[in-house]
């Protein structure tokens, strides 16, 4: 068995595993507190399976770890009390009669199947690991860093501001939000940037482009940014935010608005 086919068979265990609860809860959202352990399902049984030690095997399995637990822990505390991500509420009433097999092919195989795109740098990571470590992991390292810090701080500031009942309904604007409307969409892809480099070095790692690519690809035109700010595309307050506001690149926010 190889490390491809072995991912195709834990994701599709994992994510079936992951839809039944779901039914059982009536809840389709839990799929986002799925996503980032199912990363870390890859990395270590592909490390622990197949691996051969390589310290490129193990900075990849560790670093994939650290972001989807805390992925995945932001993402359980968020949706504490709040019951179905308004997203998958709006499919579950569009798609009636047909919520479950729909469910099932559309949100949790569809999520498996970019898992496995994303997961591609670390399988061929683990596949292949190439050579000692160079100066393309530490520029991979240094580029992680920097879009997991970006990331996790813009999700602490969005969790602080919400926690604050005086902010019901309105926008956050300041800390890494004053500069991007979405700092932790940016924060995530510049992270899977960080991955690609260290995985450049293993044996066809140039097709780990396929993971940073997709990843923006997906934020910026179908599920996440778009989606999101669909739902506030009529709130004053975000009407002016977004007026000055970069949706995705952080820079400083045009003068005359909101944040002045």
């Amino acid at each position: 068995m190889n490390i491809y086919l072995l991912s195709i068979i834990l994701l599709l265990v994992y994510m079936t595993t992951v839809f039944l609860f779901a039914l059982w809860l009536e809840d389709n959202s839990i799929v986002d507190v799925a996503y980032g352990i199912a990363f870390v399902l890859v990395g270590w049984s592909g490390l622990l399976v197949l691996g051969s030690g390589h310290t490129r095997q193990w900075l990849s399995v560790i670093l994939i770890t650290v972001w989807g637990v805390r992925l995945a822990v932001h993402i359980l505390l968020r949706k504490q009390g709040e019951g179905e991500d308004f997203r998958y509420r709006q499919w579950r009433e569009e798609w009636g009669k047909t919520i479950v097999w729909r469910s099932f092919l559309q949100i949790f195989m569809l999520q498996g199947s970019v898992i496995f795109l994303v997961a591609l740098p670390i399988q061929l990571v683990i596949n292949a690991p190439g050579g000692p470590l160079g100066t393309l992991d530490l520029a991979g390292v240094m580029i992680w860093l920097f879009g997991f810090g970006f990331e996790a701080v813009g999700d602490w500031q969005l969790l602080r501001f919400k926690a604050n009942p005086e902010n019901r309904g309105r926008i956050i604007q300041n800390g890494l939000w004053r500069y991007t409307r979405h700092p932790n969409y940016f924060g995530e892809a510049v992270l899977w940037w960080g991955i690609f480099f260290i995985a450049l070095n293993a044996q066809h790692g140039i097709w780990a482009i396929i993971s940073p690519v997709l990843i923006a690809f997906l934020l910026l035109k179908i599920s996440g940014i778009p989606m999101l700010e669909a739902k506030y595309e009529n709130h004053p307050d975000f009407i002016l935010y977004k007026s000055r506001t970069n949706a995705f690149f952080p820079w400083f926010p045009k003068t005359g608005g909101i944040n002045e």
